[in-house]
């Protein structure tokens, strides 16, 4: 992989490292040598490694920088993803975990991938999964923020940073709607799912490291409500400020002047 260029500023706020780079790019090639560089001390320690993604094009070049990464050892790697839609059909282009699999997974070959189904008994897979999630520490999670702040599906109404639940049924707000037609995944809201199933911020945050990437303007008030706001779940994503290990990666249009 070739070497990032450095981040033009680099500083923390309370527990979180931020690095901002000049150009969307940049920021993905810098996030994804980091993850790289996670993942190889990993499995060189432990032979090993658990990781969850997220499914949103904020992660393509993270996603696609990753696997161009030749000296990765994807037999050793067990992937999850974070969220996924309910009923939306078996071949429907927006489930996530097609998504990853189409950007990564199919790429890169992990050992065991283990993708939530969006068909099936909400409740029985959320308990599926959430047992899945619980065999072993997650090592990594590489997540992205909302336009309304949300982590996976966590959003404003709905996020709990004491959530008792590992995975659970949501019903997403219109903005996370809204969002999905601006990303280019719907064509109109009401083609949207109105309920999803999702990571809780708690298994999110148990991750023992977390890259966080949120790139474009699109992003600026969520970014900087995270950065510059309380902690409150009126934000979601205020909540990393209190990871011991994690770093999020912007580009010059999703914060500042």
């Amino acid at each position: 992989m070739p070497s990032p260029r450095l981040a033009e500023k680099k500083w923390w706020k309370d527990r979180l490292q931020v690095r901002q780079y000049a150009s969307r790019d940049e920021m993905g090639r810098a996030a994804a040598a980091d993850v790289s560089q996670a993942m190889k001390a990993i499995l060189a320690d432990r032979g090993s490694l658990r990781i969850v993604f997220a499914a949103a094009p904020s992660q393509n070049e993270l996603l696609d920088y990753l696997a161009a990464d030749k000296d990765i050892e994807w037999s050793r790697v067990t992937a999850f993803h974070m969220d996924e839609y309910i009923g939306l059909d078996d071949d429907a282009p927006q489930r996530f975990s097609t998504f990853l699999d189409n950007r990564l997974f199919s790429r890169v070959r992990p050992g065991t991938v283990h993708l939530i189904d969006g068909s099936a008994d909400p409740a029985a897979e959320c308990e599926r999964y959430a047992a899945l999630l619980q065999e072993a520490p997650i090592d990594i999670v590489c997540l992205g923020i909302g336009e309304n702040g949300h982590l996976a599906f966590n959003d404003p109404p709905v996020a709990d940073f004491n959530d008792p639940k590992t995975v659970k049924i949501v019903e997403l707000d219109d903005m996370c709607r809204e969002q999905q037609v601006r990303d280019g995944c719907f064509d109109r809201f009401r083609e949207v799912p109105e309920t999803a199933m999702t990571l809780t911020i708690p298994t999110l945050l148990s991750g023992s490291r977390l890259f966080c990437i949120v790139p474009g303007p699109t992003k600026r008030s969520a970014v900087t409500q995270t950065l510059e706001g309380p902690i409150t779940t009126a934000c979601p994503a205020s909540i990393l400020r209190e990871h011991p290990n994690c770093t999020l990666y912007l580009d010059r249009d999703s914060y500042g002047g």
